[in-house]
């Protein structure tokens, strides 16, 4: 599903890679967030993928009535507590897709597949 808002001057329509390539963008920004992170579902392997691809490690849908929800799949820094990375991970990516669509953000799920000793 794509979010879709009428204007007056004509309407506009957001795919959910676009949301999902913001929202990796500003989460890499965040304390604590090494990167996006790619399971491989038949070895049970997490990777961490390279800044060219961000979207991978999430999941965003946009309902019909224009409401959100992004999964992240992420992997974080050896010694942080990961219940602050969530959180601000969490309002940090509501506030600034909020902003950049115009639509809201509902959910927001973290899976943390991985720790990463960063030097």
């Amino acid at each position: 599903m794509q979010g879709q808002m009428e204007t007056e001057l004509g309407k506009i329509v957001i795919d959910t890679d676009v949301i999902a390539t913001y929202a990796g963008s500003v989460a890499v920004e965040c304390f604590g967030i090494v990167g996006m992170a790619a399971v491989n579902m038949k070895d049970g392997l997490v990777k961490l993928l390279k800044k060219d691809y961000l979207n991978h490690g999430i999941n965003a849908v946009i309902s019909d009535d224009n409401v959100i929800s992004i999964d992240f799949h992420v992997i974080v820094s050896y010694g942080v507590s990961i219940e602050a990375v969530a959180e601000n991970l969490i309002e940090t990516v509501k506030f600034k897709v909020s902003s950049f669509t115009g639509l809201t953000v509902d959910t927001i799920n973290i899976y943390v597949e991985g720790v990463r000793v960063i030097d």
